[in-house]
């Protein structure tokens, strides 16, 4: 068996931080890809064409993270068993049966896939969409084992080492981009991802041979045993079924922003990637990391909603804050940021856009909590038909939203549908009506103190000192209130462990 090592016994909070860190600077990074695409390519077609393949990736990066959370509980079982080198070779053996044809239909069929992720919309976003997806889905596929690698290492309590991965990732691929971008145009930013994906998943996969090499683990420590591989390929797809029923519902989004016109689809993919990565900075690092101790500790019925309440907290203060500053700022943030084609009204709708976003972030906020809860609880088996009812509802949804409100419409029907996702996690959890109760009233204390904070500032100064403004006393706001919910959940979390 590889022993544990790491900084186990720090508690929650402080691998919270540790992940956290890892996915801010991740997202940091990817938002200066962002920069590099606006500044160099404007808002086109062919911007168009790369976030709509870009969305692909967005579903697979999404379904690493559901294989981490499907993973850890077994992962961790088998860690007090002394057979984790069996259990993570049977599930890099699963990933791999389904991760290979996935990468043949990219390439093979990129033309035909990439005319429906642009709405069969101009030959140049057609183009850059065909052109990019093998890479994107190679990057993507790479993330899963990636996520795996840092799954075994969570059930040793080291998340550290994977943590510096992604970081190092982040930053190898980023250096490519910009050292390529001028002699390949937006080509370079998918090999540079796909790059990223390469090296996120080596770095782990070598930090677990060295570990099993030291424990002197003999060859058969890992030969998948136990679970057969068909049913390992079974729990993976009832994981992954619902994360990537939420994202085909982003993708569903971008095809039908298409409708919008040159650049719409480019908007909504900015907005969608500001949004997200506030989510998985904090919620989704806090379910990744609260797993293991779960997995140990047990969780059942009032416990449910106690802990999707507490562990949403944090994630809910830095959603309050995100929303008030595009609100009020968003404009001369974003031209700066992205260059002339983000000027006036772009700009303006573009930050309106983010802030409008707000009830999609809060309500995937609870579903990063919520969602390892199922694997925890062993109730998984509902995943697969919920996820078609969530897509299937989600269509006409986003055609009617969209034709009534464009793009505003759109990202409320994104948070109607993953409310509707979490309410049916919630329901096999037996806490749905428990939780929803303590989300709303925890997001209205938020939303009432960044109003207040953000409002006086945007009423009496110019947007980005409104907008600086607005952060220091919406932060006074919330040390001087101090509410109940936020200071229980950083009690919960630092007793988790």
């Amino acid at each position: 068996m590889i022993k544990p090592s790491g900084p186990g016994g720090l508690g929650s909070l402080a691998t919270a931080a540790i992940t956290a860190t890892a996915l801010a600077v991740q997202a940091g990074l990817a938002a200066v890809v962002g920069v590099i695409i606006a500044r160099e390519f404007g808002r086109t077609a062919e911007t168009d064409g790369f976030f709509a393949a870009y969305g692909v990736f967005i579903v697979l990066a999404l379904a690493s993270n559901a294989i981490r959370l499907v993973v850890l509980p077994p992962l961790s079982r088998a860690r007090d068993e002394r057979r984790l080198g069996q259990e993570t070779a049977g599930w890099a053996l699963a990933l791999a049966v389904l991760a290979l044809p996935a990468l043949a239909a990219a390439t093979l069929f990129s033309g035909p896939v990439s005319d429906l992720l642009t709405g069969f919309g101009p030959a140049a976003a057609r183009e850059a969409a065909s052109d990019t997806l093998p890479f994107v889905v190679f990057a993507g596929l790479a993330q899963l084992f990636a996520g795996l690698a840092a799954s075994a290492l969570a059930a040793l309590d080291d998340y550290l080492t994977s943590s510096i991965a992604y970081i190092a990732a982040s930053v190898i691929g980023l250096t490519f981009i910009v050292l390529r971008i001028d002699a390949d145009g937006i080509h370079a930013v998918a090999a540079g991802m796909a790059l990223n994906g390469l090296v996120a998943a080596a770095v782990p996969a070598i930090a677990l041979a060295i570990r099993a090499r030291r424990a002197a683990m003999p060859a058969t420590g890992f030969r998948p045993r136990g679970t057969s591989l068909g049913n390992r390929i079974r729990r993976a797809g009832q994981g992954c079924a619902l994360p990537l029923a939420l994202q085909a519902a982003y993708l569903v989004c971008l095809s039908v922003a298409a409708r919008e016109g040159v650049g719409a689809v480019t908007s909504f993919g900015y907005t969608y990637l500001a949004g997200s990565a506030v989510v998985a900075a904090t919620a989704a690092s806090f379910g990744i990391v609260t797993a293991v101790p779960l997995t140990r500790l047990g969780i059942e019925g009032h416990r449910v909603a106690h802990h999707v309440v507490a562990t949403s907290w944090l994630a809910l203060i830095a959603i309050g804050a995100t929303a008030g500053v595009f609100a009020v700022a968003g404009e001369p943030i974003l031209s700066t940021v992205l260059g002339d084609g983000y000027m006036d009204d772009v700009g303006r709708e573009l930050g309106q856009l983010v802030a409008l976003l707000a009830p999609w972030m809060v309500v995937a906020t609870g579903f990063s909590v919520a969602f390892p809860l199922v694997f925890i609880a062993r109730r998984e088996r509902p995943l697969a038909p919920l996820a078609l009812t969530v897509l299937v509802l989600h269509v006409p949804l986003a055609i009617a939203a969209q034709s009534v409100a464009g793009l505003t419409g759109l990202a409320l029907a994104l948070a109607l549908t993953t409310a509707a996702a979490l309410g049916g996690v919630l329901h096999t959890l037996a806490a749905a009506a428990e939780t929803f109760a303590g989300l709303a009233r925890a997001a209205v204390i938020v939303a009432l103190l960044a109003a207040v904070a953000f409002t006086i500032a945007d009423l009496a100064l110019p947007a980005v000192v409104a907008g600086v403004a607005g952060i220091l006393a919406y932060a006074a706001a919330v040390v001087v209130v101090r509410p109940r919910g936020l200071v229980d959940s950083l009690r919960y979390l630092r007793g988790l462990t």
